[in-house]
Protein backbone atom coordinates (compact mmCIF):
# COMPACT_ATOMS: atom_id res chain seq x y z
CA UNK A 1 0.00 0.00 0.00
CA UNK A 2 2.53 2.52 1.09
CA UNK A 3 4.26 2.11 -2.27
CA UNK A 4 1.52 2.54 -4.27
CA UNK A 5 0.83 5.66 -2.49
CA UNK A 6 4.65 6.80 -3.16
CA UNK A 7 3.50 5.69 -7.68
CA UNK A 8 0.38 8.15 -6.88
CA UNK A 9 2.22 10.92 -5.09
CA UNK A 10 4.28 10.59 -8.47
CA UNK A 11 1.91 10.68 -10.72
CA UNK A 12 0.91 13.99 -9.23
CA UNK A 13 3.95 15.35 -9.48
CA UNK A 14 4.44 14.75 -13.18
CA UNK A 15 1.06 15.39 -14.10
CA UNK A 16 0.34 18.95 -12.47
CA UNK A 17 0.24 21.50 -14.51
CA UNK A 18 3.13 23.49 -12.86
CA UNK A 19 5.30 20.29 -13.62
CA UNK A 20 7.99 22.62 -15.61
CA UNK A 21 8.41 24.88 -12.74
CA UNK A 22 8.32 22.26 -10.32
CA UNK A 23 10.65 20.38 -11.67
CA UNK A 24 13.26 22.85 -12.12
CA UNK A 25 13.10 23.65 -8.33
CA UNK A 26 13.65 20.01 -7.83
CA UNK A 27 16.86 20.22 -9.60
CA UNK A 28 17.59 23.57 -7.79
CA UNK A 29 16.92 21.74 -4.50
CA UNK A 30 19.36 18.92 -5.65
CA UNK A 31 21.99 21.27 -5.99
CA UNK A 32 21.09 22.99 -2.63
CA UNK A 33 20.60 19.66 -0.76
CA UNK A 34 24.36 18.23 -2.48
CA UNK A 35 25.70 21.51 -1.72
CA UNK A 36 24.92 21.12 2.01
CA UNK A 37 26.11 17.72 1.59
CA UNK A 38 29.56 18.24 0.93
CA UNK A 39 29.69 20.72 3.45
CA UNK A 40 28.54 18.74 6.14
CA UNK A 41 31.01 16.78 5.60
CA UNK A 42 33.68 19.22 5.17
CA UNK A 43 32.31 20.78 8.53
CA UNK A 44 33.16 17.05 10.25
CA UNK A 45 36.72 16.78 8.80
CA UNK A 46 37.13 20.61 9.97
CA UNK A 47 36.02 19.86 13.34
CA UNK A 48 37.62 16.56 14.04
CA UNK A 49 41.23 17.93 12.74
CA UNK A 50 40.56 21.46 14.41
CA UNK A 51 39.59 20.31 18.06
CA UNK A 52 42.64 17.42 17.59
CA UNK A 53 44.71 19.46 16.00
CA UNK A 54 44.89 23.36 16.72
CA UNK A 55 42.90 23.39 20.11
CA UNK A 56 44.28 19.97 21.35
CA UNK A 57 40.66 18.97 23.23
CA UNK A 58 38.58 16.42 23.26
CA UNK A 59 36.28 16.64 19.58
CA UNK A 60 33.41 15.09 21.19
CA UNK A 61 33.50 17.47 24.16
CA UNK A 62 33.70 19.99 21.84
CA UNK A 63 30.34 19.26 19.51
CA UNK A 64 28.53 18.49 22.71
CA UNK A 65 29.67 21.70 24.19
CA UNK A 66 27.57 24.22 21.59
CA UNK A 67 25.00 21.60 20.55
CA UNK A 68 22.41 22.77 22.85
CA UNK A 69 22.37 25.63 20.93
CA UNK A 70 22.65 24.48 18.11
CA UNK A 71 19.56 22.34 18.74
CA UNK A 72 17.62 25.15 19.87
CA UNK A 73 18.57 26.86 16.51
CA UNK A 74 17.17 23.48 14.87
CA UNK A 75 13.73 23.65 16.52
CA UNK A 76 13.22 27.28 15.35
CA UNK A 77 14.73 26.67 11.74
CA UNK A 78 12.53 23.28 11.18
CA UNK A 79 9.19 24.91 12.03
CA UNK A 80 10.16 27.69 10.07
CA UNK A 81 11.07 25.82 7.06
CA UNK A 82 10.28 21.85 7.01
CA UNK A 83 6.77 21.25 4.95
CA UNK A 84 4.58 18.51 6.81
CA UNK A 85 3.28 15.87 4.30
CA UNK A 86 0.14 15.62 4.91
CA UNK A 87 -1.99 17.94 2.31
CA UNK A 88 -1.46 16.12 -0.67
CA UNK A 89 -2.47 12.83 1.29
CA UNK A 90 -5.62 14.19 2.78
CA UNK A 91 -7.75 13.23 -0.86
CA UNK A 92 -6.74 9.42 -0.25
CA UNK A 93 -8.99 9.88 2.72
CA UNK A 94 -11.94 9.89 -0.13
CA UNK A 95 -10.43 6.67 -1.07
CA UNK A 96 -10.99 2.86 0.53
CA UNK A 97 -7.92 3.03 2.94
CA UNK A 98 -8.10 3.43 6.47
CA UNK A 99 -6.90 6.35 8.21
CA UNK A 100 -4.27 4.86 9.87
CA UNK A 101 -2.59 3.56 6.81
CA UNK A 102 -2.20 6.58 5.83
CA UNK A 103 -0.91 8.65 9.15
CA UNK A 104 1.79 5.85 9.38
CA UNK A 105 2.29 7.11 6.15
CA UNK A 106 2.97 10.32 6.91
CA UNK A 107 4.99 9.65 9.72
CA UNK A 108 7.16 7.39 7.82
CA UNK A 109 7.54 10.37 5.30
CA UNK A 110 8.47 12.16 8.03
CA UNK A 111 11.08 9.76 9.39
CA UNK A 112 12.98 9.74 6.11
CA UNK A 113 12.32 13.14 5.73
CA UNK A 114 16.19 15.11 4.68
CA UNK A 115 15.64 17.45 7.43
CA UNK A 116 16.24 14.26 9.82
CA UNK A 117 18.26 11.77 7.65
CA UNK A 118 20.88 14.52 6.38
CA UNK A 119 22.78 15.23 9.66
CA UNK A 120 24.23 11.54 8.90
CA UNK A 121 26.25 13.00 6.16
CA UNK A 122 27.73 15.66 9.26
CA UNK A 123 27.75 12.51 12.14
CA UNK A 124 28.74 10.25 9.89
CA UNK A 125 32.11 11.20 8.74
CA UNK A 126 32.67 12.38 12.28
CA UNK A 127 32.29 9.25 13.70
CA UNK A 128 34.40 7.58 11.61
CA UNK A 129 37.32 9.77 12.13
CA UNK A 130 36.68 8.95 16.12
CA UNK A 131 36.98 5.51 15.12
CA UNK A 132 39.48 5.26 12.72
CA UNK A 133 41.53 8.58 13.66
CA UNK A 134 41.13 9.30 16.87
CA UNK A 135 40.84 5.39 18.29
CA UNK A 136 37.51 6.21 19.96
CA UNK A 137 35.62 3.36 21.71
CA UNK A 138 33.64 2.07 18.75
CA UNK A 139 30.59 0.43 21.30
CA UNK A 140 30.89 4.68 22.50
CA UNK A 141 30.24 6.60 19.49
CA UNK A 142 27.50 4.61 18.27
CA UNK A 143 25.69 5.28 20.98
CA UNK A 144 27.05 8.92 21.07
CA UNK A 145 25.75 8.78 17.21
CA UNK A 146 22.60 7.33 18.33
CA UNK A 147 21.85 9.68 21.21
CA UNK A 148 22.53 12.58 18.58
CA UNK A 149 20.27 11.66 15.94
CA UNK A 150 17.40 11.06 18.53
CA UNK A 151 17.49 14.64 19.78
CA UNK A 152 17.17 15.70 16.12
CA UNK A 153 14.28 13.26 16.08
CA UNK A 154 13.26 14.63 19.33
CA UNK A 155 13.20 17.98 17.73
CA UNK A 156 11.25 16.68 14.74
CA UNK A 157 8.09 15.59 16.42
CA UNK A 158 8.10 18.54 19.03
CA UNK A 159 7.55 20.57 15.80
CA UNK A 160 4.86 19.01 14.31
CA UNK A 161 2.71 19.14 17.57
CA UNK A 162 4.04 22.44 17.88
CA UNK A 163 2.33 23.50 14.20
CA UNK A 164 1.22 27.30 14.47
CA UNK A 165 2.23 27.72 18.05
CA UNK A 166 4.40 30.69 17.38
CA UNK A 167 4.75 32.06 20.47
CA UNK A 168 6.61 29.29 21.93
CA UNK A 169 8.72 29.04 19.13
CA UNK A 170 9.75 32.93 19.45
CA UNK A 171 10.17 32.47 23.48
CA UNK A 172 12.39 29.55 22.27
CA UNK A 173 14.34 31.77 20.02
CA UNK A 174 14.99 34.56 22.34
CA UNK A 175 16.05 32.22 25.20
CA UNK A 176 18.44 31.11 23.76
CA UNK A 177 19.90 34.26 22.10
CA UNK A 178 19.11 35.78 25.99
CA UNK A 179 21.45 32.62 27.32
CA UNK A 180 24.01 33.01 23.89
CA UNK A 181 24.71 36.83 25.04
CA UNK A 182 25.25 35.85 28.57
CA UNK A 183 27.73 33.18 27.44
CA UNK A 184 29.64 35.52 25.51
CA UNK A 185 30.01 38.37 28.03
CA UNK A 186 30.74 34.93 30.28
CA UNK A 187 28.31 35.56 32.87
CA UNK A 188 26.44 32.01 32.40
CA UNK A 189 28.40 28.76 31.14
CA UNK A 190 25.43 27.11 29.41
CA UNK A 191 27.78 25.45 27.37
CA UNK A 192 29.47 23.46 30.20
CA UNK A 193 25.91 21.76 30.59
CA UNK A 194 25.61 21.14 26.97
CA UNK A 195 29.28 19.24 27.29
CA UNK A 196 28.05 16.92 30.11
CA UNK A 197 24.64 16.20 28.71
CA UNK A 198 26.01 14.95 25.83
CA UNK A 199 28.99 13.84 26.10
CA UNK A 200 26.82 11.51 28.15
CA UNK A 201 26.06 9.69 25.24
CA UNK A 202 29.37 8.48 24.87
CA UNK A 203 30.85 8.24 28.12
CA UNK A 204 27.99 6.30 30.03
CA UNK A 205 26.49 3.22 28.65
CA UNK A 206 22.30 3.54 28.99
CA UNK A 207 22.56 6.97 28.47
CA UNK A 208 21.52 7.55 24.69
CA UNK A 209 18.24 5.74 25.90
CA UNK A 210 17.01 8.65 27.49
CA UNK A 211 16.59 11.28 23.90
CA UNK A 212 15.71 7.75 22.21
CA UNK A 213 12.73 7.29 24.50
CA UNK A 214 12.14 11.14 24.45
CA UNK A 215 11.80 10.92 20.71
CA UNK A 216 9.72 8.00 20.82
CA UNK A 217 7.22 9.62 22.92
CA UNK A 218 7.51 12.25 21.06
CA UNK A 219 6.93 10.25 18.18
CA UNK A 220 3.48 8.76 19.62
CA UNK A 221 2.35 12.21 20.65
CA UNK A 222 3.03 13.74 17.01
CA UNK A 223 0.89 10.51 15.85
CA UNK A 224 -1.68 10.84 18.26
CA UNK A 225 -1.93 14.85 16.97
CA UNK A 226 -1.63 14.11 13.29
CA UNK A 227 -4.89 11.17 13.54
CA UNK A 228 -6.97 13.16 15.42
CA UNK A 229 -6.55 16.40 13.17
CA UNK A 230 -6.14 14.27 9.98
CA UNK A 231 -9.54 14.79 8.34
CA UNK A 232 -11.03 16.30 5.09
CA UNK A 233 -12.74 19.00 6.14
CA UNK A 234 -10.20 20.40 9.05
CA UNK A 235 -9.72 23.72 8.47
CA UNK A 236 -12.99 24.17 6.78
CA UNK A 237 -14.84 25.12 10.29
CA UNK A 238 -15.05 28.51 11.32
CA UNK A 239 -13.10 29.52 14.08
CA UNK A 240 -14.93 31.74 16.73
CA UNK A 241 -13.30 34.93 17.25
CA UNK A 242 -13.51 38.16 18.17
CA UNK A 243 -14.19 40.93 15.47
CA UNK A 244 -11.95 43.68 15.71
CA UNK A 245 -11.60 46.91 13.29
CA UNK A 246 -8.33 48.64 12.61
CA UNK A 247 -8.06 51.90 10.52
CA UNK A 248 -5.34 54.02 10.59
CA UNK A 249 -6.83 57.43 9.87
CA UNK A 250 -4.14 59.40 8.55
CA UNK A 251 -3.71 57.20 5.38
CA UNK A 252 -7.08 58.11 4.78
CA UNK A 253 -5.50 61.27 3.48
CA UNK A 254 -4.42 59.62 0.34
CA UNK A 255 -7.45 58.42 -0.91
CA UNK A 256 -7.27 54.98 -2.55
CA UNK A 257 -3.62 54.51 -2.38
CA UNK A 258 -3.83 54.92 1.40
CA UNK A 259 -6.73 52.77 1.97
CA UNK A 260 -4.42 50.04 0.50
CA UNK A 261 -1.77 50.48 2.28
CA UNK A 262 -4.34 50.08 5.56
CA UNK A 263 -5.32 47.02 3.88
CA UNK A 264 -2.00 45.75 3.92
CA UNK A 265 -1.09 46.80 7.15
CA UNK A 266 -3.98 44.62 8.61
CA UNK A 267 -3.09 41.90 6.03
CA UNK A 268 0.68 42.04 8.40
CA UNK A 269 -1.16 42.24 11.84
CA UNK A 270 -4.04 39.46 11.00
CA UNK A 271 -2.66 37.12 8.79
CA UNK A 272 -0.01 34.57 10.06
CA UNK A 273 1.96 33.87 6.75
CA UNK A 274 1.88 37.61 6.44
CA UNK A 275 3.41 38.04 9.94
CA UNK A 276 6.32 35.22 8.92
CA UNK A 277 7.47 37.47 6.12
CA UNK A 278 7.62 40.57 8.47
CA UNK A 279 9.75 38.09 10.95
CA UNK A 280 12.16 36.68 8.76
CA UNK A 281 12.13 40.40 7.33
CA UNK A 282 13.31 41.27 10.70
CA UNK A 283 15.64 38.08 10.95
CA UNK A 284 17.58 39.08 7.45
CA UNK A 285 18.87 42.26 9.80
CA UNK A 286 21.23 39.77 11.46
CA UNK A 287 22.82 38.48 8.16
CA UNK A 288 25.37 40.54 8.25
CA UNK A 289 26.48 38.59 10.60
CA UNK A 290 27.84 36.40 8.25
CA UNK A 291 30.61 38.89 7.70
CA UNK A 292 32.37 36.93 10.37
CA UNK A 293 32.12 33.91 9.38
CA UNK A 294 35.68 33.71 7.55
CA UNK A 295 37.52 35.56 4.50
CA UNK A 296 34.69 34.34 1.80
CA UNK A 297 32.54 38.15 3.06
CA UNK A 298 35.21 39.90 3.52
CA UNK A 299 35.55 41.08 -0.48
CA UNK A 300 33.70 44.34 -0.96
CA UNK A 301 31.97 42.18 -3.99
CA UNK A 302 30.09 40.27 -0.99
CA UNK A 303 29.53 42.78 1.28
CA UNK A 304 27.13 44.25 -1.22
CA UNK A 305 25.82 41.06 -1.14
CA UNK A 306 25.06 41.22 2.63
CA UNK A 307 23.62 44.48 2.68
CA UNK A 308 21.05 43.90 -0.04
CA UNK A 309 20.21 41.15 2.08
CA UNK A 310 20.40 43.34 5.53
CA UNK A 311 18.34 46.27 4.04
CA UNK A 312 16.19 44.06 1.46
CA UNK A 313 14.93 41.36 4.07
CA UNK A 314 11.06 42.47 3.78
CA UNK A 315 11.48 43.69 0.30
CA UNK A 316 12.50 39.87 -0.93
CA UNK A 317 10.05 38.02 1.29
CA UNK A 318 6.82 40.50 1.00
CA UNK A 319 7.74 42.35 -2.53
CA UNK A 320 7.87 39.07 -4.60
CA UNK A 321 4.25 37.73 -3.50
CA UNK A 322 2.25 40.09 -4.61
CA UNK A 323 0.16 39.53 -6.01
CA UNK A 324 0.16 36.61 -4.38
CA UNK A 325 -1.17 37.48 -0.58
CA UNK A 326 -5.02 38.88 -2.06
CA UNK A 327 -5.35 35.40 -4.24
CA UNK A 328 -7.87 34.56 -1.80
CA UNK A 329 -9.85 37.44 -3.01
CA UNK A 330 -7.95 38.47 -5.93
CA UNK A 331 -10.56 37.16 -8.87
CA UNK A 332 -13.39 39.27 -6.97
CA UNK A 333 -11.30 42.38 -7.10
CA UNK A 334 -10.34 41.91 -10.59
CA UNK A 335 -14.01 42.66 -11.26
CA UNK A 336 -13.54 46.06 -9.67
CA UNK A 337 -12.30 49.07 -11.16
CA UNK A 338 -9.30 48.68 -9.00
CA UNK A 339 -6.44 51.56 -9.61
CA UNK A 340 -3.60 48.91 -10.58
CA UNK A 341 -1.31 51.64 -10.19
CA UNK A 342 -2.52 52.45 -6.66
CA UNK A 343 -2.34 48.90 -5.59
CA UNK A 344 1.12 48.32 -6.50
CA UNK A 345 2.19 51.67 -4.92
CA UNK A 346 0.78 50.58 -1.72
CA UNK A 347 2.73 47.43 -1.70
CA UNK A 348 5.72 49.39 -2.90
CA UNK A 349 4.91 52.21 -0.25
CA UNK A 350 5.39 49.63 2.50
CA UNK A 351 8.52 47.92 1.40
CA UNK A 352 10.34 51.21 0.70
CA UNK A 353 9.58 52.28 4.18
CA UNK A 354 10.65 48.85 5.48
CA UNK A 355 13.92 49.20 3.82
CA UNK A 356 14.76 52.74 4.94
CA UNK A 357 14.13 51.35 8.55
CA UNK A 358 16.36 48.43 7.89
CA UNK A 359 19.06 50.87 7.23
CA UNK A 360 18.74 53.25 10.44
CA UNK A 361 18.56 49.57 11.90
CA UNK A 362 21.94 48.55 10.50
CA UNK A 363 23.63 51.49 12.06
CA UNK A 364 24.62 48.65 14.68
CA UNK A 365 27.60 47.35 11.85
CA UNK A 366 28.95 50.88 12.76
CA UNK A 367 30.62 48.34 15.16
CA UNK A 368 31.85 46.32 13.15
CA UNK A 369 33.48 49.24 10.84
CA UNK A 370 32.38 52.75 9.16
CA UNK A 371 33.44 50.81 5.35
CA UNK A 372 31.09 47.96 5.98
CA UNK A 373 27.96 50.29 7.67
CA UNK A 374 28.39 52.82 4.19
CA UNK A 375 28.35 48.99 1.81
CA UNK A 376 25.27 48.12 4.18
CA UNK A 377 24.06 51.94 3.30
CA UNK A 378 24.58 52.10 -0.68
CA UNK A 379 22.79 48.32 -0.81
CA UNK A 380 20.22 49.91 0.73
CA UNK A 381 19.98 52.74 -1.58
CA UNK A 382 20.06 50.82 -4.16
CA UNK A 383 17.34 48.15 -2.60
CA UNK A 384 15.00 51.77 -2.52
CA UNK A 385 15.67 53.09 -6.10
CA UNK A 386 16.07 50.09 -7.99
CA UNK A 387 15.26 46.42 -6.51
CA UNK A 388 12.00 47.21 -4.67
CA UNK A 389 10.56 47.80 -8.40
CA UNK A 390 12.48 44.40 -9.94
CA UNK A 391 10.87 42.87 -6.77
CA UNK A 392 7.50 44.17 -8.01
CA UNK A 393 8.23 42.96 -11.14
CA UNK A 394 8.98 39.51 -9.94
CA UNK A 395 5.78 39.28 -8.57
CA UNK A 396 3.72 39.66 -11.60
CA UNK A 397 4.77 36.18 -12.93
CA UNK A 398 4.32 34.78 -9.52
CA UNK A 399 0.55 33.10 -9.90
CA UNK A 400 0.68 30.76 -6.42
CA UNK A 401 -1.56 31.56 -4.33
CA UNK A 402 -0.73 31.79 -0.37
CA UNK A 403 -2.67 30.00 2.40
CA UNK A 404 -2.69 33.29 4.92
CA UNK A 405 -3.76 31.36 7.91
CA UNK A 406 -0.69 28.94 7.66
CA UNK A 407 2.29 30.57 9.52
CA UNK A 408 4.69 27.72 9.46
CA UNK A 409 6.95 27.16 5.94
CA UNK A 410 6.16 30.30 4.82
CA UNK A 411 9.34 30.67 4.12
CA UNK A 412 9.60 28.28 1.77
CA UNK A 413 6.39 28.59 0.67
CA UNK A 414 5.75 24.71 -0.23
CA UNK A 415 7.81 25.61 -3.91
CA UNK A 416 4.97 27.74 -4.04
CA UNK A 417 6.80 30.94 -4.94
CA UNK A 418 8.88 29.47 -7.48
CA UNK A 419 9.38 30.00 -11.63
CA UNK A 420 12.09 30.43 -13.82
CA UNK A 421 10.84 34.40 -14.59
CA UNK A 422 11.24 34.97 -11.23
CA UNK A 423 14.51 33.49 -10.82
CA UNK A 424 15.76 35.86 -13.82
CA UNK A 425 14.36 38.53 -12.39
CA UNK A 426 16.03 37.88 -9.60
CA UNK A 427 19.81 38.03 -10.77
CA UNK A 428 20.22 41.50 -11.58
CA UNK A 429 19.22 42.09 -7.96
CA UNK A 430 21.88 40.64 -6.66
CA UNK A 431 24.77 40.86 -9.15
CA UNK A 432 24.49 44.09 -10.42
CA UNK A 433 24.98 46.29 -8.01
CA UNK A 434 28.15 44.13 -6.84
CA UNK A 435 29.18 44.08 -10.14
CA UNK A 436 29.47 48.32 -9.78
CA UNK A 437 30.01 48.28 -6.65
CA UNK A 438 33.37 46.54 -6.88
CA UNK A 439 34.36 47.99 -10.26
CA UNK A 440 33.82 51.97 -9.15
CA UNK A 441 35.70 51.00 -5.73
CA UNK A 442 38.58 49.65 -7.30
CA UNK A 443 39.22 52.55 -9.96
CA UNK A 444 38.01 55.30 -7.50
CA UNK A 445 37.77 54.31 -3.68
CA UNK A 446 34.78 53.49 -1.51
CA UNK A 447 32.75 56.61 -1.22
CA UNK A 448 32.86 56.88 -5.10
CA UNK A 449 31.19 53.76 -4.95
CA UNK A 450 28.73 54.41 -2.42
CA UNK A 451 27.61 57.55 -4.78
CA UNK A 452 27.44 55.66 -7.54
CA UNK A 453 25.03 52.95 -5.73
CA UNK A 454 23.12 55.33 -4.44
CA UNK A 455 22.85 57.53 -7.76
CA UNK A 456 21.23 54.46 -9.21
CA UNK A 457 18.87 54.60 -6.73
CA UNK A 458 18.21 58.28 -7.05
CA UNK A 459 17.42 57.78 -10.76
CA UNK A 460 15.08 54.88 -9.74
CA UNK A 461 12.98 57.55 -7.49
CA UNK A 462 13.07 60.19 -9.89
CA UNK A 463 11.45 57.56 -12.83
CA UNK A 464 9.23 56.39 -10.12
CA UNK A 465 6.28 57.29 -12.66
CA UNK A 466 7.68 56.17 -15.89
CA UNK A 467 8.80 52.42 -14.11
CA UNK A 468 5.55 52.14 -12.34
CA UNK A 469 3.39 52.56 -15.60
CA UNK A 470 5.85 49.81 -17.27
CA UNK A 471 4.95 47.71 -14.25
CA UNK A 472 1.21 48.19 -14.41
CA UNK A 473 1.65 46.93 -17.86
CA UNK A 474 3.20 43.61 -17.55
CA UNK A 475 0.71 43.54 -14.31
CA UNK A 476 -2.07 43.79 -16.94
CA UNK A 477 -0.45 41.48 -19.44
CA UNK A 478 -0.43 39.07 -16.49
CA UNK A 479 -3.80 39.59 -15.34
CA UNK A 480 -5.92 36.92 -16.55
CA UNK A 481 -3.41 34.33 -16.36
CA UNK A 482 -3.11 35.10 -12.74
CA UNK A 483 -6.65 34.97 -12.03
CA UNK A 484 -6.96 31.43 -13.64
CA UNK A 485 -4.03 30.16 -11.76
CA UNK A 486 -5.29 31.68 -8.46
CA UNK A 487 -8.55 29.63 -9.15
CA UNK A 488 -7.04 26.31 -10.42
CA UNK A 489 -4.82 26.25 -7.28
CA UNK A 490 -7.03 27.86 -4.83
Amino acid sequence: MYTKLLKLEFKSFIRNPQFGAQLAMKILMAFAYAGMSFTFVMMAVGLYFISVDKLKTDPIALFSRYFLYYAALDLVLRYFIQQMPTQNIKPFLTQNITKKKLVNYTILKIIFNFFNWGYLLFLLPFCGLLIFHGSYSIPGVLMFLTGIMAVFYFSNFVNIVLNKQNLVLYTVAAIMIIFGFLEYYAYVHLSSFSEKIFKAFYEFPGAFLIPVLLAAAAGYWAYRNIYSNFYLDKGLELEQAVGKTENIDFLNRFGTLGTFINNDIRLLKRSKAAKSALFAGIMFLFYGLLYFSGKAYATDFMRVFLGIFVTGGFMLMFGQRVPSWDSSYYPLMMTQKVPYKDYLKAKWALVVLATAVSMVLALGYLLISWEFYLTIFAAGLYNLGVNSYLTLLAGAFNKKPIDLNSSSKSFGGGGNNFNMKVMLIMIPQMVLPMGVFALVKFFAGIEIAVASLGALGLIGFLLRDKIFDYIVKIYRSEKYSTIEAFKKTA
